[in-house]
């Protein structure tokens, strides 16, 4: 569960040193000698030698880097997600059905639960708050009632998630200045399920662009060249799933026909550029990183 992800990054970055603040808001960065200088909504500030905006799709960090970056706009899909109990699912499969309402992905958890979650497509974003997890169990059963597998499993839940409205972002054209950068969501929105991969990736391909560069400029410069060959190629490969998701009906009829052949010949190999790719080693810390003076 991506609680669970969050955690474990919380701990290794508390391990590693990192004082982590919160409820402080965003709203400008300006040159402070040769480092730069945050400030909040509260009126504080603090100064360090690089800001990193790994502040995700409503980044604050991307608007101060550029007023006119795109803003994020409803993509034509929401996604609900729960857990079930009492379902027999083979394990180690991940299980993706696409239904006349958009998709459906279950995975059979260790603990013996299922694990699900339901993109709807709908061309109009629904309505989130007072809404109870029993309206949305029964409006999804009836979104997915031709479809015997999601069905028992809806039916089969214990526990739901909130749910959430799916976002696309136009491509952002400014990723850096010479001490400010975007990372993850904040820089470019994939979607696909590798939201988390890809910031993740951003960070390693960051750092070590960094410890090799001469300045702080020449390094972020290469982060950007170096991430954006990869990032164009996965939300090429994002903006072809969500189209799936949200296809009209003589789409659909095509897809279930091609899919079971593309699938069963030539998914690993079109995927081998995603799964296979070498980041290459982090560089040695040679020192703990300067606290910021606020």
């Amino acid at each position: 569960m991506r609680g669970s992800l969050v955690e474990v990054l919380r701990k290794c970055a508390t391990q590693a040193g990192v004082r982590i603040v919160t409820g402080r808001r965003l709203v400008g960065a300006e040159p402070a000698g040769d480092g730069v200088r945050a400030q909040f909504a509260d009126g504080s500030s603090a100064r360090a030698d690089l800001l990193i905006g790994a502040d995700g799709l409503w980044s604050a960090t991307r608007s101060v880097l550029d007023p006119g970056a795109p803003r994020p706009a409803y993509g034509g899909l929401y996604s609900v997600s729960g857990v079930a109990d009492g379902v027999p699912a083979e394990t180690g499969t991940f299980n993706m059905v696409f239904a006349r309402s958009g998709a459906f992905l279950h995975i059979p958890a260790p603990d013996g639960t299922v694990w699900w979650s339901a993109q709807v497509a709908d061309p109009r974003p629904p309505k989130l708050t007072d809404v109870g997890d029993d309206r949305w169990l029964d409006r999804l059963a009836e979104l997915y009632r031709f479809e015997p597998q999601p069905l028992e499993i809806i039916r089969a839940t214990t526990q739901l998630h909130r749910p959430t409205l799916m976002h696309t972002l136009a491509e952002v054209p400014i990723w850096h200045d010479e001490r400010v950068v975007l990372v993850g969501d904040a820089a470019h929105p994939v979607g696909a399920g590798q939201g988390a991969s890809m910031a993740i990736e951003d960070a390693v391909v960051l750092a070590r662009a960094l410890a090799e560069a001469d300045s702080t400029g020449e390094g972020l410069a290469e982060y950007d060249r170096l991430r954006r060959a990869r990032i164009g190629k996965m939300a090429k490969a994002a903006r072809t799933n969500r189209d799936a998701k949200t296809s009209g009906p003589l789409a659909r009829l095509l897809r279930d026909l091609v899919m079971p052949i593309a699938f069963g010949h030539f998914y690993e190999r079109a995927t081998t550029w995603l799964y296979t790719h070498d980041l290459g080693t982090l560089p040695a810390q040679a020192e703990q990183p300067r606290p910021a003076e606020h």
